[in-house]
């Protein structure tokens, strides 16, 4: 039988704020456990939430990024389960009517396709805290200062079928938080974690099967591996006879696999019901129009222009329009040089493979724009050749000099376009190779055409790779063939 993946995400992505949803404590990373909990943080008797404005003001800007329906008054309604990092006893979440309501993002996939994912909803809510097991023998400890954190959870459509397209949608969403500087996007710290619900059904059935959960996946190649092994193990369930309950799951990537983690609860467990400690939140058009008119230019408009203003490809456009921040780097590389294809081919190749070799993130690349700027621009005045670039590049990289030109003046670098030195140079390599010579002379086009990469080469090795390779092999080819 053939079969048919179907998969909704649940995105939590946590706001960028200074603050928590409701109330003064500090939501900074990393700070001694239960440091930035306050009382209200704490759920203690009588302490009362106050919005956190900027929160709503975030949730708005992803809204209308992705020209969702906006409530205009919604509410904010108490989810009830117990937990030990729940001290509350209930979480802050929005259920009936969320902020941002039904809306889209398009999605590039390998093959040059764009396809469109539906989004259902997103809401506010508030993080829980965090258990801690490693360093308690026997016992868990509990760190509250992520408790109340504002998280904005972004609800799909089950609009994905493959766990690449799963992929591609989250690396969206990440782009999209990011340059609307609402959520960091930082995995490892937690910043952007994943629900994946995942179901499989008969190629051509119209009801969907039932969904497994796979909670809190937080990097983009675990939620791939995850999504294809949950994807085969109900397959297998299914065609040996069995039936795929629905449940939360927990994917180990130690192991490479999901395992049952409790049963999948349903709304009516949580017992929703709106907050009477909150009024509810309503959205003014005044508002509405000072946060449309404070969006940046968003991730498909920016690879649109580039394609349209430099003349990209779309594959080129789509990679340097990936990250906000990569994306200025380019364009500010482009201002100095002047060559946007150049620009991207430096910044896609040598400088990405630096920051890769490195474990860099753009804004601590070690070669600024403006240093690949004046490389690239001492390549198209021919002052240096492609090779001997790479060489500066590397020394710009190791902090050997403050610019292009100030590398290529200490090293002695400058390339040698004077064709009086060049055809000296040549006649003492032609005088060298003196057999090499007459057998090119009397081979045909086809061993002449390998012959002659020889002799470039050996130009080359003469002049230290400075001499200039066009003029090098026009000189070169004439003094063969007169």
């Amino acid at each position: 039988m053939q079969w048919e993946t179907v998969i909704g995400l649940e995105i939590h992505a946590q706001l960028a704020t200074r603050s928590k949803i409701f109330s003064g404590s500090a939501t900074t990373f990393g700070a001694e456990p239960n440091t930035q909990a306050s009382l209200i943080d704490l759920g203690m008797p009588g302490t009362l939430p106050v919005l956190n404005q900027e929160a709503v003001r975030m949730a708005v800007k992803f809204g209308l990024a992705i020209d969702a329906e906006l409530g205009r008054s919604n509410v904010f309604a108490r989810k009830n389960y117990f937990y030990p990092d729940l001290p509350k006893g209930y979480q802050t979440s929005q259920m009936d009517k969320p902020i941002v309501g039904k809306g889209h993002l398009d999605i590039s996939l390998e093959d040059g396709t764009v396809k469109r994912i539906g989004i259902t909803r997103a809401h506010l809510e508030e993080d829980a805290g965090k258990s801690l097991h490693e360093d308690f023998h026997g016992m868990t400890g509990i760190d509250l200062n992520r408790a109340g954190t504002p998280l904005l959870e972004i609800v799909s459509e089950p609009d994905i079928r493959s766990a690449k397209e799963a992929v591609a949608y989250v690396k969206a969403i990440h782009a999209l938080v990011r340059y609307l500087g609402i959520c960091d996007g930082n995995m490892a710290e937690g910043s952007l974690r994943c629900d994946c619900n995942v179901s499989v059904r008969p190629v051509g059935q119209e009801a969907f099967g039932t969904r497994a959960e796979i909670k809190n996946v937080n990097s983009f190649r675990f939620i791939e591996r995850a999504i294809n092994h949950e994807v085969q193990r109900q397959i297998e369930l299914i065609e040996d006879g069995g039936k795929v309950v629905q449940e939360t799951r927990l994917y180990d990537p130690n192991k490479d696999e999901t395992r049952s983690m409790r049963s999948k609860e349903e709304a009516n467990d949580y017992r929703y019901f709106p907050c009477p400690d909150l009024l509810p939140v309503v959205i003014e058009p005044d508002f509405l129009d000072e946060v449309r008119a404070g969006l940046p230019e968003l991730p498909g408009e920016k690879r649109a222009r580039f394609e349209s203003q430099f003349g990209l490809s779309a594959y080129d456009a789509s990679v340097l329009s990936a990250s906000r921040e990569l994306a200025d780097y380019f364009e500010q590389v482009q201002t100095v040089c002047g060559d946007a294809k150049l620009a991207a081919n430096w910044v896609m190749g040598e400088l990405s493979s630096l920051l890769n070799k490195d474990n860099l993130e753009i804004d601590r690349s070690p070669v600024s724009a403006a240093q690949l700027g004046g490389l690239i621009l001492r390549i198209k005045d021919n002052t240096i050749s492609g090779k001997i670039a790479k060489m500066v590049f590397e020394a710009l990289a190791a902090g050997e000099g403050a610019s292009a030109d100030a590398v290529i003046e200490a090293k002695g670098l400058k390339q040698v376009t004077d064709s009086g030195a060049i055809e000296v140079m040549l006649d003492e390599v032609l005088a060298a190779n003196a057999a090499q010579v007459e057998q090119y002379r009397a081979s045909d086009e086809a061993k002449r055409a390998k012959m002659f990469g020889f002799f470039v080469g050996q130009a080359m090795k003469a002049s230290k790779g400075k001499a200039n390779p066009g003029q090098v092999n026009e000189l070169l080819k004439k003094k063969l063939e007169g």
